[in-house]
């Protein structure tokens, strides 16, 4: 069946190669258009906190980890809905709700006019976008994974996660840009909502590009033979009584990935501002460089993982960050230079791992329940790992003074995710058709 009606789309063929990028870009806009709004609330914290925060920072930054407690519940929902009515469907229904949740923050009336009413407002709005994201990334990482030919996957996959960067690229280059032309007096007045705003036409974007796109040829062959799960409570039971290994690995890798990330992405701002005492345009300047590097890495590393394998790139990762974490943060304390050398290298170890997302956590999981599998696990351990580490950082340095803590957290983080990638199956060029769990063959 895989070579007829449901067939994965040819890069030999010109309809192939076309089918192929809507496919990318489907994925990819509304993975941006989902950091971009992460991206924003990270570099614009500042004006968050003014504005609905009097206590300070770190009740904005536990706004921003609030909504990653609604995460996992928008996987549980999501996920298995993804594998019964298919990855379009909810896909479309998630950039909907991101968007649009994105879009209201932009037009919330501020503390002084509301009261308590509008931090109340944004957390609600918060948690929107976080039970939305339950279902969008794990639908989008699997929705390119199932359209990318089997020995090209890692290199396809890799624009996700380029989508990914890139909305948190667009998110600093906006607020740094509106700082630049608008005095600090406007930033704070209305300037900060003008980011927030611009997610409203991303997300229409997404959703045309994803109404363009049919759902991918291993859901409908799957479709067609009648193999889905029964109901998403009987794939809940399933998942946990058949597939509690590949879950467990996930998470570890999971753990490992976005402790980084959130400490890399969303929680440097702050610690190159509040911590080092860069300037505000000093440190966007700085993340803006180092996200580019990164960006322009991302397809070299996916293509990579396709001729090596997907373990070998985890591990340099993991290895990589718990040898270099102490003495690249410490080189971020001599100043821009320094920060701007040591935040790059960090990144471009991270990007490692970043890069093979798509390719490797969907194939861990038969096609029957990839969706709910990698979602629940994915926002479960993202939830309690990572959306909590700006936070958790920001708490640990104010609580012990050392300037170190979020090296400490990177390295006792990647060992973690040494540990569980022993256990998970090498499946660069395996096939992610069927209701088998994906290996790799001999001589693949």
């Amino acid at each position: 069946m895989s070579n007829g009606e449901f067939a994965t789309p040819k890069t030999e063929t010109v309809e192939g190669r076309k089918t192929i990028r809507r496919a990318i870009g489907a994925s990819a806009i509304g993975n941006a258009t989902e950091w971009f709004d992460y991206g924003v609330y990270a570099v614009a914290v500042t004006y968050i906190t003014a504005n609905f925060f009097p206590g300070g920072t770190v009740w904005a930054l536990a706004t921003f980890a609030i909504s990653f407690l609604v995460r996992p519940l928008g996987g549980l929902v999501w996920g298995p809905l993804g594998d019964r009515l298919g990855r379009k469907a909810i896909l479309a229904l998630t950039i909907i709700l991101m968007s649009g949740a994105t879009f209201a923050i932009g037009l919330l009336p501020t503390f002084d006019a509301i009261g308590w009413w509008a931090p109340a407002l944004l957390i609600f709005l918060r948690m929107l976008q976080g039970f939305s994201t339950g279902g969008e990334y794990g639908g989008a990482a699997t929705f390119m994974a199932e359209y990318s030919p089997d020995k090209k996957r890692g290199f396809f996959g890799s624009f996700l996660e380029f989508g990914t960067l890139f909305g948190f690229v667009l998110g600093t280059a906006v607020v740094l840009f509106l700082q630049l032309i608008l005095s600090d007096e406007a930033m704070f007045d209305w300037g900060w909502r003008i980011p927030f705003l611009l997610a409203g036409p991303m997300g229409l974007i997404g959703l045309y590009l994803r109404s363009k796109v049919e759902d991918t040829p291993v859901f409908r062959e799957l479709e067609e033979e009648g193999k889905e799960e029964e109901s998403p409570t009987t794939e809940l039971r399933d998942l946990v009584r058949k597939y509690w290994r590949p879950l467990l690995s996930m998470a570890g890798l999971v753990i490992a990935l976005n402790v980084t990330n959130y400490t890399l992405l969303a929680y440097m701002p702050t610690y190159l501002e509040t911590q080092i005492g860069l300037s505000q345009d000093g440190s966007l300047a700085l993340i803006l460089i180092g996200e580019l590097a990164m960006m322009a890495v991302i397809p070299f590393a996916g293509r990579l993982s396709d001729r090596i394998g997907r373990k070998p790139l985890w591990l340099t990762s993991m290895a990589g960050l718990f040898i270099a974490a102490i003495p690249l943060y410490l080189l971020m304390g001599t100043g821009f230079a320094g920060a701007l050398v040591g935040f790059a290298v960090l990144g471009l170890l991270y990007v490692l791992q970043l890069s093979t997302i798509s390719a490797t956590f969907p194939a861990m999981f038969p096609t029957h329940v990839r969706y709910a599998g990698f979602a629940i696990t994915y926002n479960l351990a993202t939830s309690v790992f990572g959306g909590t580490a700006p936070l958790i950082n920001e708490a640990l340095i104010d609580t012990t003074g050392d300037l170190l803590i979020p090296a400490y957290y990177m390295m006792g983080a990647c060992l973690v995710g040494i540990v569980a990638l022993y256990f998970v199956p090498e499946t660069a060029r395996a096939s992610i058709r069927g209701t088998e769990i994906p290996r790799q063959k001999p001589g693949d």
